[in-house]
């Protein structure tokens, strides 16, 4: 058996208590249960460490020298702990950013590296990024929710970067990729393609097919690469983001009055730094990402209450 700090605690406790049944009390343990540990601990160490008689518990001169050192390494110990707490929790060098897919990482990066050093983690997962930004090992996450949900569960803050409507993504030959706009309820006999993500998204696309009067057929859950393959084969309709950018041979169609809405949202650690200076980044990259597409551009003409959060 290896000596370790919980052994010193022990010594130190019978020490300042002055006897084993009181530090077994301020240990909150059975006094048996703590005389056989100190007695494992002194076979240990070689020898006894404490004279115990009907007067209490007195270190002998082994005892006073693993007290002597117990004083110093125990404090020692829970400097350290406590110092590589702060240390994960304090602001970084540099800005250190999880997002899952959406407009903004790209645009958000390049004004933040401008000013710092940026390090950048992807992920599906919502609530793994989350999970590390709460841990400390990420200052910030971009990711979204559904409509009017709640921000997600956990101890990070959250901002409202935009609201935007969902589109469509068709192949050019599809036949109301003519059209500046579609009913869901027109789509009812395709087939979908979406990216995988832990919200609730694909329960929102459900009930929103439903209150178009119909049920969603195949839902391809994949990545992006693999979604406009199967929109451009004409296997399947994609859902995307209105920023989303069409390869040659695509099409962005918007779903009249936008039965699916995405808000992005920034999290951040309560150290993160400069937290209203990247806020306004964020924002910066995301009305840039609308005018780079003209169609979401001209559709937000049109329907006001969309778009960047002011």
């Amino acid at each position: 058996m290896d000596l370790e700090l919980r052994h010193l605690k022990i010594v130190r406790a019978v020490a300042d208590a002055g006897s084993v049944s009181k530090a077994a009390s301020m240990l909150g343990l059975a006094q048996p249960a703590l005389t056989a540990q100190l007695k494992r601990i002194e076979r240990m160490l070689g020898g006894a460490l404490f004279e115990r008689d009907r007067h209490g518990a007195r270190p002998t001169r082994l005892g006073e020298l693993v007290l002597a050192r117990a004083r110093v390494l125990l404090p020692a110990a829970k400097e350290l702990q406590e110092e590589a707490v702060r240390f994960a929790h304090a602001p970084s060098a540099g800005y250190r950013i999880g997002a899952t897919n959406g407009p903004v990482l790209g645009g958000l990066v390049h004004r933040l590296a401008a000013e710092r050093q940026v390090t950048t983690y992807t992920s599906w997962s919502a609530h793994e990024l989350t999970t590390m930004v709460e841990l400390g090992r990420l200052d910030y996450v971009l990711t979204g929710a559904c409509g009017d949900n709640g921000t997600p569960a956990g101890t990070l803050t959250w901002e409202t970067i935009s609201i935007d409507p969902v589109f469509t993504l068709l192949s050019e030959h599809h036949p109301l990729a003519v059209e500046k706009e579609v009913e869901l309820a027109d789509l009812a006999a395709a087939q979908w393609a979406v990216t995988p993500g832990d919200g609730c998204f694909t329960d929102c696309f459900a009930m929103a097919c439903a209150r178009a009067g119909f049920t969603p057929g195949t839902i391809y859950e994949t990545d992006v690469a693999t979604c406009v393959h199967l929109a451009a084969v004409g296997r399947a309709v994609v859902l995307c983001q209105a920023t989303h950018q069409p390869a040659a041979g695509m099409v962005v169609v918007p779903l009249k009055n936008a039965p699916l809405r995405w808000r992005q949202l920034l999290g951040r650690h309560t150290a993160a730094p400069d937290a209203a200076w990247v806020l306004l980044q964020a924002k910066q990259a995301h009305r840039e990402a609308v005018r780079r597409s003209p169609i979401y551009h001209d559709w937000l003409a049109r329907n006001p209450g969309f778009g960047t959060t002011p």
